[in-house]
């Protein structure tokens, strides 16, 4: 799949959702559940056990069928692991450069994390496709639509503090799409093996983000 069609595929269906689950099992069994609410994009951290091969068991599994990029990636080495077990994007809490670069010479959709508009357009002049507004928590959706005021080509995607609550709000702002964790995801709900109400959170964030759009 060309880049371009990976970032489509977020645009599109405006959820990433951030999963640490602990082991490949689980998190295959919840992409099942939420594939079947709408949510085809999921970014497993780097803080998860065994992370890359949680990764490359579920591409093998899913091939172009779900995207699963590789979060909370602080450097191009890590990056560049990732990008060599299959992820289809990388996200990062932060903006490095030397990562941003490592992504655009393997072509690999890249998502740094930025808070501020000088960072945001840094990380846009070094070739990121899309920018991780973290923590989004402080300043939502205003925060969003103050910072494409001046800078309306960015594709922002805030994380933390995006819930059932705010997604239209943030979709509303002017946000590309919707980096998700635990109000979607999360622990109990996976050792549980809750996978219905996986679903369910699923087509309902897909529905705000819908709403957030207008459709």
């Amino acid at each position: 799949m060309k880049k371009h069609e990976k970032l489509n595929i977020i645009r599109d269906t405006g959820v990433v959702a951030i999963m640490r689950a602990q082991s490949s099992e689980q998190l295959i069994a919840a992409a099942d559940a939420i594939k079947a609410g709408g949510v085809q994009v999921i970014e497993v951290t780097m803080t998860t056990p065994g992370a890359l091969g949680v990764i490359e068991r579920a591409k093998q599994r899913y091939g172009e069928d779900v995207l699963f990029g590789a979060g909370s990636v602080l450097d191009p080495e890590t990056a560049r692991a990732a990008i060599l077990a299959g992820a289809d994007f990388i996200v990062a809490p932060t903006l490095n450069l030397e990562m941003v670069a490592l992504c655009n010479r393997y072509a690999v959709p890249v998502m740094p994390g930025i808070y501020t508009p000088t960072e945001a357009l840094t990380a846009i002049e070094a070739g990121a496709d899309m920018v991780k507004l973290f923590p989004a928590s402080f300043g939502g959706p205003a925060l969003v639509k103050a910072i494409r005021a001046p800078l309306p080509q960015l594709e922002i995607v805030p994380v933390g503090g995006v819930d059932l609550n705010t997604a239209a709000d943030f979709i509303g702002a002017g946000s590309a799409a919707l980096g998700v964790g635990s109000s979607l995801v999360n622990n109990q709900l996976l050792a549980d093996g809750d996978l219905d109400e996986l679903t369910r959170r699923a087509s309902a964030f897909i529905a705000e983000v819908r709403k957030g759009r207008g459709q």
